[in-house]
C-alpha cells in the first residue's frame, strides 16, 4: 500500500505556509511560504484609496489569502516530490478572530466598488483594537445583567474578539453592516472557499464568539448593546458548528484545479493558528502548556474540568482536544515589540556592525544584552505595546519603560523587553496555578525559538522546564494533523498527535541562581503591572483618548 499524505496550511499574521506531511509518521516532505501582497494595513488603506487609518486599526485583504493559498500549495507539492493523487486531505489554521463581512456567497464586501474604500469592509485582524469602546460597553452590560458566560472569559471581553468588531462595524459603518449577509471568521471563510460550505469551527466559536454550552449570548443582551444589534447572530453569523478533526466538506473541483489536488479529498474544520501547535508538539495532555511564540504569544493548556478564572482569555470544551477543557491566555505583543525596537531605536552603527558580521540586528542585540548580569541594566519594562491580553485583558494599556538614563544602551532596552515578556508569562502561569489549573511543563514553538537566550530567560523566570517542538513548522504540521483525522487516517487527534507530532523534552532547564535574581525584578514588574493595569493610574487610557480625539478632528 502506497504512502498517503496530507497538506497543512498555516495562515499567520504576515504570511501563509503550506507543508506536505506524511500521514504515517508526520515527516515534513515539502513546504512553501509566501507573504501577503498587502501585508498588514495599520496606517493607510493601501488596498483602497490610501486613506490614513485611525489608531489601533489592523486590516488585511482577504483576496491575499486565496492568492497565497493558490501559490504555496502547488509549490509545496512540487517541493515534496509526491504524487498529488496520494494526498488525502487538507487542514488549515488561521490567526484567530480575524473577521470579515461577505455577501451570501462568501464574496468579501471590500471587493465591491461600493465598499473598496471603507476600512470596515476589510478583514479586521486579531490585533485590530478599533472596537475598544464597544468591548468596554459589552463588559459593563454583561456585568449588569449577571451574564453567566462572562466568567468563561475571565470577566472581560477583549476588543480582539468578534463581538466588538461587529458592533464597531454597525456603529461606525452602518452601510457595511446592512449590506453584509455574513460576518465570518477567516478561519471559517478559508474553509468555505475550499469546500463551498460555511461552517463554524467549534473552538474559535467558543474562544472568540462567546459560544458556551452550545449557544451564543441572548438577543436581549445584544439589544442592550445596540437595538439594531439584537439579531446579529441569527441574521449575520449563524452557521452549523463542527468539532476539531471533523470533515467540513470535500475539496471543490474548481479549487482542486487551482491547487493541483484531486477534487473530493477531505477538507478539515479549521483551527486557531496557535492551537494547532499543541498536537504538533505532543502537548495535549493535562498540565502541558503549549507556548506559541511569535509576533504575539499564545498559551494554551488542557484541564479536566471547567473553572471560571479571572484574567483567563477563554475556556472551551474540546477547544484543544476532545474530552478536556482548553484554557487560553496570551500576550498581544512579543516579537512585534522586539521588531519595534530594531526598527525605531537602534542607531545606524549597530546595523552596520550586524551587516559587517553577517548577523541580524536581533542577534546582535541579544548577544550584547546577554553579556550583562541580571539587573545590571537598571530597567523594568511593561510589555503592553499592543495592549494586554492576559491577565488584564485591556486593549487600552500601552508599553512602559522605567529606569532609563543618558547611559542606557539599545541592547539594555532590548534585554529589558525580553525579560518583560517573560514576566508577563509568569503572571499568566501563576494566575492559572492559583485557580487550580495544573502546569508542569511548557512546550514552546514558533519563530522565537531561534533566540536561545530568550528561551532560557523564560525557563529561569517561570522555574518550569521548557520543552520545544521538534518541528520548525509546527503550525502547518498541526493543521496537517487535523487534516489526517478528517480524512479518516486516524480515529482522533490524540492518536494522530502521537504518531505525527514531535518534541524535544526539557530543552531548557531553570537555573535557580538566575531565577532568584529574576525574582527581585519580577516584584518590581508586578508593582508597575498593578499600578497601571488595575486602575490606580489610568493614564494610558487617557493618553489614547487624547490621541483618538485628535485623529477624529483631523479626519472629520
Amino acid at each position: 500500500m502506497s504512502e498517503k499524505y496530507v497538506i497543512g496550511v498555516d495562515f499567520g499574521t504576515l504570511s501563509g505556509r503550506a507543508t506536505v506531511v506524511r500521514v504515517s509518521d508526520g515527516r515534513e516532505l515539502g513546504s512553501s511560504v509566501m507573504e501577503y501582497p498587502h501585508g498588514v494595513m495599520d496606517r493607510t488603506l493601501t488596498a483602497g484609496d490610501g486613506q490614513t487609518l485611525p489608531p489601533d486599526y489592523a486590516l488585511q485583504v482577504p483576496a491575499d489569502y486565496v492568492e497565497v493559498l493558490k501559490a504555496v500549495v502547488p509549490e509545496a507539492i512540487r517541493d515534496a516530490a509526491v504524487n498529488a493523487d496520494d494526498i488525502i486531505g487538507i487542514g488549515t489554521d488561521f490567526t484567530s478572530a480575524s473577521v470579515l463581512p461577505t455577501d451570501e456567497n462568501g464574496v468579501p464586501l471590500c471587493e465591491s466598488e461600493e465598499f473598496k474604500n471603507n476600512p470596515h469592509a476589510y478583514v479586521k485582524m486579531w490585533k485590530h483594537h478599533g472596537g475598544t469602546e464597544q468591548a468596554e460597553r459589552a463588559i459593563a452590560i454583561a456585568e449588569a445583567r449577571g451574564e453567566m458566560w462572562l466568567g468563561r472569559y475571565g470577566g472581560r471581553i477583549s476588543s480582539e474578539i468578534v463581538l466588538p468588531k461587529a458592533l464597531e462595524t454597525l456603529e461606525k459603518a452602518p452601510d457595511v453592516y446592512a449590506a453584509m449577509d455574513y460576518y465570518v471568521e477567516a478561519v471559517d471563510w478559508i474553509v468555505w472557499q475550499l469546500c463551498g460550505r460555511l461552517i463554524h469551527s467549534a473552538a474559535p466559536a467558543a474562544y472568540k464568539s462567546l459560544r458556551q454550552n452550545d449557544q451564543y449570548p441572548s438577543e436581549e443582551y445584544f439589544a442592550e448593546l445596540n437595538p439594531q444589534f439584537r439579531t446579529f447572530i441569527a441574521d449575520k453569523f449563524e452557521a452549523p458548528v463542527l468539532q476539531l478533526g471533523d470533515r467540513a466538506g470535500d475539496l471543490t473541483e474548481e479549487m482542486a484545479n487551482d491547487l493541483g489536488l484531486r477534487p473530493g479529498i477531505a477538507v478539515a474544520v479549521g483551527q486557531i493558528d496557535a492551537h494547532v501547535t499543541a498536537p504538533a508538539a505532543k502537548a495535549i495532555e493535562v498540565g502541558q502548556m503549549t507556548a506559541i511564540m511569535g509576533t504575539s504569544n499564545v498559551y494554551i493548556v488542557n484541564g479536566k474540568t471547567a473553572r471560571d478564572i479571572p484574567g483567563v482569555f477563554g475556556i472551551a470544551n474540546g477547544g484543544i482536544s476532545a474530552g478536556l477543557w482548553g484554557y487560553e491566555g496570551g500576550q498581544t505583543g512579543v516579537g512585534d515589540i522586539f521588531a519595534w525596537i530594531v526598527d525605531n531605536i537602534v542607531p545606524g552603527e549597530y546595523q552596520n556592525e550586524a551587516n559587517r558580521r553577517g548577523i541580524s540586528v536581533h542577534e546582535l542585540l541579544t548577544e550584547k544584552g546577554a553579556e550583562q548580569e541580571i539587573g545590571e541594566h537598571g530597567l523594568i519594562a511593561l510589555d503592553w505595546h499592543n495592549g494586554n491580553r492576559s491577565i488584564l485583558n485591556n486593549g487600552a494599556l500601552s508599553g512602559t519603560l522605567v529606569g532609563m538614563t543618558l547611559n542606557t544602551r539599545p541592547e539594555e532596552i532590548y534585554r529589558a523587553y525580553l525579560e518583560a515578556t517573560g514576566f508577563g508569562l509568569r503572571v499568566i502561569i501563576e494566575n492559572f496555578l492559583q485557580h487550580g489549573v495544573e502546569i508542569n511543563e511548557i512546550v514552546a514553538a514558533g519563530g522565537l525559538l531561534k533566540n536561545k537566550f530568550l528561551m532560557q530567560i523564560y525557563a529561569d523566570i517561570t522555574r518550569i522546564p521548557l520543552s520545544i517542538s521538534g518541528s520548525n513548522l509546527a503550525g502547518s504540521l498541526g493543521a496537517a494533523i487535523y487534516g489526517a483525522v478528517a480524512a479518516g487516517a486516524y480515529p482522533n487527534v490524540y492518536e494522530a498527535a502521537n504518531a505525527m507530532g514531535s518534541k524535544i523534552e526539557h530543552a531548557y532547564v531553570p537555573n535557580e541562581d538566575a531565577a532568584k535574581k529574576y525574582d527581585l525584578l519580577y516584584e518590581e514588574y508586578l508593582t508597575l503591572h498593578d499600578y497601571f493595569g488595575r486602575g490606580t493610574n489610568d493614564v494610558m487610557a487617557r493618553l489614547k483618548g487624547i490621541q483618538r480625539s485628535i485623529h477624529e478632528r483631523k479626519n472629520s
